[in-house]
């Protein structure tokens, strides 16, 4: 009986997917189309995108491509993302250029974020996709907005825009030898306007490791715990389209640096080369601070002391540059305490992502630093124990990292079919 129910319904289902197959739900893009090279920060779902827009043939490659669209984005105040698309004009669009400017709120899911970025970019392309044969078919439709839009002008705003956030997590693992248990959490408040920033964060972390060692080594049990906590505060006036000002306040406590108490204060002031509405594509900036650290240790420093006050100043230069050759950022923080210059620390780190060729991108990135401010270092030194488990910070008198890489791609470039079918790239297909 059950085997005379399902057959006729196993019948009726395939011939329906027989049917479905006969008709796409999208065609794929004409050879006319409007050529499209997506420069696109996190955010932009190609997939999507392509599907979505079948009168654009995305290209993998910037020299061959009509334009260029260039997306960033930054966090607004609210906690949502202000999108920026710049349309860069290449071959017959040379020399043309159009910038829209749009944002979503902080509350959006996923699915309504890469729809609000899609429409933007359908928008930024209209004007070019109507001299290609695949735009001539496109019609106008506006969508008529409800009563309840959440889009509609807002009321007065009880929060008087302050944003709130509050996150923890756990985790714990265990194995016949070992186990780890770690929690962390944070809390932060922020409110910013046009003409002031103000900003204040608390989190911590907490974790602890057991090792259970082989009876050649007595099988005795090992416990790692690191504990770290922090917050601060920043309150930032703005002072035109160049300048900056404010004041920052912080309080930490790490097993690993030694410190049972260390509290910072600070004012600042700070210069962009470039006006701060350019910051979305490129931005120099120059900042200078000085203040007072207060420090209290858990044990003893090599320097014999258990706490101690100390002025200090830092300068800090800034830069980040996204255009179509690729991206570029790099920071330099320069500090030392003003009671003894030989106390300093001087650090660099940059990435640059570089366009050489067609389809070739070079990846260079890397950081150092020159140390002579390790103020919080234990007097008796570090266990065994303690260095292999990364319990206590080390002396020493630099640090360096270099990251290298290329990437090349070819073959076909206007290849845009969307095939989700056991993954969505070759990477997972051949995972």
């Amino acid at each position: 009986m059950l085997f005379r129910a399902v057959v006729p319904l196993l019948i009726i289902a395939l011939a329906s997917s027989a049917l479905s197959a006969q008709t796409p739900a999208r065609t794929a893009p004409s050879g006319d189309a409007l050529r499209v090279f997506l420069d696109c920060e996190d955010g932009c779902d190609v997939d999507y995108i392509q599907v979505e827009t079948p009168w654009i043939a995305l290209v993998r490659d910037r020299a061959v491509a009509d334009m260029h669209l260039l997306v960033t984005r930054q966090e607004t105040g609210a906690g949502g993302r202000q999108y920026t698309i710049h349309a860069l004009g290449r071959g017959s669009f040379a020399g043309r250029a159009d910038t829209l400017t749009f944002s979503t709120p902080p509350n959006n899911t996923e699915d309504a974020s890469r729809a609000e970025v899609l429409r933007n970019l359908q928008l930024a392309l209209v004007p070019y996709a109507t001299r290609t044969a695949p735009g001539r078919s496109l019609r106008v439709v506006a969508s008529k907005r409800d009563e309840d839009d959440d889009e509609r002008p807002a009321g007065p705003d009880r929060w008087n825009a302050w944003v709130f956030e509050i996150g923890a997590d756990g985790e714990i693992s265990r194995e016949q030898q070992q186990s780890d248990f770690n929690v962390d959490g944070e809390l932060s408040a922020q409110r910013v306007t046009a003409g002031l920033k103000l900003g204040a964060r608390i989190d911590g972390d907490f974790s602890r490791s057991r090792f259970k060692l082989d009876e050649d080594e007595g099988g005795r049990e090992v416990t790692s715990t690191r504990e770290s906590y922090r917050g601060g505060a920043v309150v930032v006036r703005s002072l035109g389209k160049h300048w900056g000002a404010g004041a920052e306040a912080s309080a930490s406590s790490s097993t690993f640096e030694n410190t049972r108490l260390r509290v910072r204060a600070a004012p600042a002031v700070e210069y962009s080369v470039w006006p701060y509405e350019e910051s979305t594509r490129r931005q120099l900036t120059v900042q200078y601070s000085v203040g007072v650290s207060a420090f209290r240790y858990r044990e003893e420093t090599i320097f014999d002391r258990l706490s101690e006050t100390r002025p200090t100043h830092a300068l800090i230069v800034g830069y980040d540059v996204r255009q179509p050759w690729g991206s570029a950022d790099a920071t330099l923080e320069a500090s030392n305490y003003l009671d003894d210059p030989t106390q300093n620390r001087v650090v660099f780190d940059g990435e640059l992502n570089l366009r050489i060729a067609r389809g070739l991108e070079l990846e260079v990135g890397g950081s150092a630093s020159l140390i002579h401010d390790q103020l919080s270092l234990v007097k008796r030194g570090a266990t065994q124990e303690e260095i292999l488990l990364r319990r206590r910070a080390l002396q020493t008198d630099y640090r360096y990292d270099v990251r290298i890489g290329f990437n090349y791609t070819f073959g076909s470039i206007f290849n845009s079919v969307v095939n989700p079918r056991f993954g969505t790239g070759p990477g997972e297909i051949l995972r």
